[in-house]
């Protein structure tokens, strides 16, 4: 695998970050960029010029990853040429009829399934019940195909996120790539470092990924006092005080943040599925915990893939951890290059949900405000 990746900026255009002896046909291009500068387009047909038959694959973000730099406002191009892999990939567009199940289950039809080894998806960000997407991309997969990836973003605005495939980048949008082949090594990992604050309170009232009533009052209320002055600030300001999701004792809290929030239906849409009966609770910020639990998952990774330093690994953290980080983020994917090594290529973007089994195993499934990466290797 030979990894070429290019950076464009407003104020100097494309320029090179790293070139390799790259002979013969890039197959794949991974694109993240600034929702602004994919709603101009122009780049697209300059990405194909360089890259001539490559697959574009990419989506709108809250920040963009190239090495331990974290960028707003640009275009992380990363060119793949593989060596034996195949590739083949999709885009679907979300139907008002359709639930987010019935989009996860057809986003998987157009792909073949034979020699099929791992998925990566991208997603609308607003428009989507991410859990209820995973499983019904799960169940159209075969069994032991595993799936990472992530809900595009749109910085802390939260009005409008595109994907795309092979195509001009779309609001309510998704897109699959498959990954085949046997000399394809592939890890992942998933970490958070969120500490919880408050009591545990019960979901009373909620409906898929809607929260209405904890404890049988308001779920809005309740927030707000939580959050005080932050509380004007919704639905941006939710993502610095998360909730822990769990639904039996000993399990391990999924976390979920707010996208949204409707005052006459004292109403907040997540992520992710709220389901009635759980147990939730507030979370916070620890700036060393959120650092360490990067550098966690990559340490996952390389305990999936074994000691050698992994061709490429694609980042996917929560918009949550870049707004509190601040100017420290990029110290969270600093931890990162010291568990992987200087020869993987870091690419990545700061997403409103992230896709991936929490451990080598488990089902897979939506996290918010956790690092997920996924990492690549040809052998």
């Amino acid at each position: 695998m030979k990894i070429e990746q290019r950076v464009w900026t407003r104020a100097k255009g494309w320029s090179i970050q790293n070139r390799p002896d790259i002979q013969g046909k890039v197959q794949l291009v991974i694109m993240f960029a600034a929702t602004e500068i994919l709603k101009e387009k122009t780049f697209l047909q300059e990405a194909k010029k360089m890259y001539p038959g490559a697959h574009l694959f990419g989506c709108s973000t809250a920040g963009e990853i190239c090495d331990t730099r974290v960028f707003d406002d640009t275009i992380v191009a990363t060119a793949i040429q593989f060596e034996k892999t195949e590739i083949a990939g999709a885009q679907i567009a979300l139907s008002g009829s359709s639930s987010s199940f019935e989009a996860g289950k057809m986003l998987a039809q157009p792909i073949k399934k034979e020699g099929l080894r791992h998925v990566v998806v991208l997603s609308d960000g607003l428009s989507v019940n991410g859990s209820a997407l995973v499983k019904g991309l799960t169940s159209a997969l075969p069994a032991g195909v595993t799936s990472t990836g992530g809900l595009a973003g749109n910085g802390d605005h939260f009005e409008e996120t595109y994907v795309f495939w092979d195509d001009l980048p779309s609001r309510n949008t998704l897109a699959i790539l498959g990954l085949y082949g046997d000399s394809l090594k592939i890890g992942y990992g998933s970490m958070g470092g969120w500490d919880p604050f408050g009591p545990e309170r019960v979901i009373t009232k909620s409906k898929e990924n809607l929260l209405y009533e904890l404890d049988g009052q308001s779920a809005l209320d309740i927030y707000k006092k939580y959050l005080g002055e932050h509380a004007n600030g919704l639905p941006a300001t939710g993502l610095l005080f998360p909730l822990s999701i769990r639904t039996k004792n000993g399990e391990t809290g999924i976390v979920r943040t707010i996208l949204a929030v409707n005052e006459e239906e004292k109403s907040m849409t997540f992520a992710g599925d709220i389901p009635e009966g759980a147990y939730a609770r507030f979370m916070k910020a620890n700036f060393e915990r959120l650092i360490d639990g990067s550098s966690g998952a990559a340490v996952r990774c390389q305990e999936m893939t074994g000691a050698d330093a992994p061709d490429l690994a694609i980042l996917i953290s929560c918009v949550g951890r870049k707004l509190v980080l601040k100017q420290r983020v990029e110290e969270e994917v600093e931890s990162d290059r010291d568990v992987l090594g200087g020869k993987t290529i870091l690419t990545g973007f700061y997403s409103y949900g992230e896709i991936s089994p929490f451990v080598q195993g488990a089902p897979c499934a939506l996290h918010n405000q956790t690092m997920t990466i996924t990492t690549l290797t040809e052998i």
